[in-house]
């Protein structure tokens, strides 16, 4: 960072900058907990000479302290695949249950900007389709942040909603679908050939929210890959040129992902049909009627405070999922 030139092309300096976050995150945490291990140390030392009670007793508490930043450390040691300390594309879909499974889309959507504010991730729009009546019908997510996609993998698959529902005039209970979906930015990292020959390419006028903001011109771009089904779209930037280079991004990576991991069901399911996002396939449950509760059906935790977990608090399951990962690799 420190060379002559290195801010001339801004997409490269951008990446470094990244990568520094990245193992800024890593190596700091430790730093810092060295030193207040040793703090500490000279502190208890200091306390026992002197027989200072009430000095010992928070001395306790502060190292209940380190040892849960301790294991916040272990945790960050699970994301260790090659890459789960990058970028990542971050997509909600709507499934079985109609008007009801866009309306959890739009709760999804809220939930997980929120866990992104509070962990300082970065992120902008890439493709949205509203829902016929309501909600969001899909929509795509480029976010940025130390572990982004290492983090965010944890959450990928089928999540279900039990609920009166609101669009109910019968206030009856109603079961809603959604999938997550999360693929690593690779930037300019895979160099994966695509045939052009196996590509259907749409374009499009991009949905807005009216007035000056509806797309005039076709610029949204919409990728189909003959050979294996999977679909992305772009319609955030105003050149068609752009959308088609992130929508092709985008594409690698999916393609890159599922040559890697093709011999896993889970994926099998990510990037099926819709059909697929529905009974029998959901990693987690969100129960509001007749009960409270959401349970990981991969870790069986279980929280009774829905409302937390739907503001954004999803630590806890990420952090069982990792380690249930690292148990069963």
């Amino acid at each position: 960072m420190s060379k002559a030139g290195f801010w001339d092309n801004p997409d490269s300096a951008k990446s470094v900058v990244s990568q520094l976050s990245a193992f800024k995150s890593i190596v700091e945490p430790v730093e810092e907990l060295q030193r207040e291990v040793v703090d500490l140390q000279e502190l208890f030392e200091l306390a026992e000479a002197e027989k200072d009670q009430d000095e010992l007793e928070q001395l306790e508490e502060d190292l209940d302290s380190l040892v849960r930043k301790c294991e916040k450390i272990e945790l960050a040691g699970l994301l260790s695949r090659p890459e789960d300390m990058k970028n990542c594309f971050f997509g909600i879909h709507a499934g079985a249950g109609g008007t009801e499974s866009c309306d959890w889309v739009n709760m999804l959507l809220r939930m997980y900007t929120r866990y992104f504010e509070a962990n300082k991730f970065k992120f902008k729009e890439l493709d949205i389709t509203p829902g016929e009546e309501a909600g969001i019908r899909s929509i795509t997510l480029q976010v940025s942040g130390p572990f982004a996609f290492g983090k965010l993998s944890c959450e990928a698959g089928v999540h279900r909603l039990v609920r009166i529902s609101p669009f109910d005039s019968q206030s009856r209970r109603h079961t809603s679908f959604a999938a997550v979906d999360c693929i690593p930015d690779f930037e300019d990292e895979i160099d994966s050939e695509v045939n052009e020959d196996d590509l259907r390419i749409d374009f499009y006028r991009a949905s807005g929210a009216g007035g000056q903001h509806v797309n005039k011109t076709s610029s949204a771009v919409r990728i189909t890959h003959g050979p294996t089904g999977v679909v992305v779209q772009c319609q955030n930037e105003r050149s068609q040129h752009n959308n088609r280079a992130q929508a092709m991004k985008m594409l690698q990576a999916k393609l890159y992902m599922l040559e890697q991991q093709k011999r896993d069901a889970e994926i099998a399911k990510l990037y099926g049909n819709k059909g697929e996002i529905a009974w029998g396939n959901q990693i987690r449950s969100y129960v509001m009627q007749p009960y409270q509760m959401v349970k990981d059906h991969r870790t069986n935790l279980q929280i009774g405070n829905v409302e937390a977990v739907l503001n954004g608090d999803l630590d806890g399951f990420i952090e069982s999922y990792l380690r249930h990962r690292a148990k069963n690799k």
